[in-house]
């Protein structure tokens, strides 16, 4: 018997690919459409980098931004206007998906302004108003995981939003993730959820201060560890009973897994966090290799040893991981909110031009 090709198998072993990507012309040519039918795709991701590449690095959006323009909306409007109407689009591309595996699968997420990530009643104000916008039932909207978010995640899941809990580097920010996502969905059990794990970041910080045996193995050790957190806390009476009620498990989710040192497998943040109840989402070029040489099979539970003793090897190095994590987070929020920026300037500028050529 032949076997499943990679990516199909992941869905067969529990894990969900998404595509961390996405652009107007993959939404209109049917290529979206094919990578879900024939390649198992089961979801997408966006964030304000994407979406800076994607409107500023084509024309496809300038009728848009011209009609927009007309109708006065700023910068931040035409974006945001932009972003809903491609992510609406791509919710119902993957509809059908949603709709065959009773809501598990099939999510887009559309992210809050990065400007927000400390502002609690802002960032729960913005939720709102994207879902409203979408108005789809497999939307997610991504709420960075910053304390100050943590709040208005729980607010946005009493109110039955889907959230994808975004630019999580620690495993004690994802336990305080999860204790959020179990009292928000005692209120409402109706919403999804994902806690989207970064984990390649992790060792482009930390590899320049390790030898050789310990480099690149550090962010798999970290999001082994968040895994074991994961299983630990989806079992037991709390859970059994919000289960009964209806909610479903809040998957973590494998974010930033390209391979940025090419000494490393293009697929290294991949291969080795393959598990059950999770999502990996990979941007097009990590879709791409897997799809050719990815070989997935569940090691993750036998790895938390392993893992638990590189983290103990790094603190004796008089490593603070947490620190670097709380570093991460910050450069994560400050890295979206220029891109966002950047974002707004590129629509501005092509707006002006547009209306020049008027």
């Amino acid at each position: 018997m032949t076997a499943p090709p990679p990516l199909i198998r992941l869905g067969q072993l529990g894990q969900s690919p998404w595509l961390d990507f996405i652009t107007r012309d993959l939404l209109t040519s049917g290529a979206l459409r094919r990578m879900i039918e024939q390649d198992g795709l089961r979801g997408m991701t966006t964030n304000p980098t994407i979406f800076e590449k994607a409107v500023g690095g084509s024309d496809l959006y300038d009728v848009d931004i011209r009609e927009l323009l007309e109708r006065g909306l700023d910068p931040a409007g035409i974006f945001e206007t932009i972003a809903v109407a491609d992510v609406r689009r791509a919710c119902d591309q993957f509809h059908p998906l949603h709709e065959a595996t009773g809501g598990a699968d099939g999510f887009v997420s559309l992210e809050v302004s990065p400007e927000l990530a400390y502002d609690t009643a802002e960032t729960l104000r913005a939720a709102r108003r994207l879902w409203a916008a979408v108005d789809r039932p497999n939307v997610m909207i991504k709420i960075p995981g910053t304390r100050e978010g943590l709040p208005a995640i729980e607010g946005a899941l009493s109110e039955g939003i889907n959230i994808n809990v975004t630019l999580l580097f620690s495993v004690e920010r994802y336990q305080e993730v999860i204790e959020a996502y179990l009292r928000g969905v005692e209120r409402s059990p109706r919403a999804a959820s994902v806690a989207s794990f970064f984990v390649s970041r992790v060792d482009t910080k930390l590899d320049p201060k390790l030898d050789k045996d310990m480099r690149g193995t550090i962010a798999i050790a970290n999001a082994v560890v968040a895994y074991g957190v994961f299983e630990q806390a989806f079992s037991g009476p709390r859970w059994a009973k919000l289960a009964k009620n209806g909610a479903r498990v809040q998957r973590p989710l494998w974010a930033s897994t390209s391979t940025k040192d090419p000494a490393y497998s293009d697929v290294h943040y991949v291969e080795s966090l393959v598990a059950p109840h999770t999502v990996n989402t990979l941007p097009p070029e990590t879709f791409a290799a897997y799809k050719d040489h990815g070989a997935p099979r569940v090691t993750i539970r036998e790895a938390l040893p392993v893992a638990k003793a590189r983290l103990e090897a790094l603190a004796r190095l008089g490593i603070d991981l947490g620190q670097v994590t709380r570093e991460l987070e910050a450069e994560g929020v400050a890295k979206f909110a220029t891109s966002y920026k950047q974002l707004l300037e590129v629509v501005g500028q092509k707006a002006a031009a547009l209306a020049a050529r008027a």
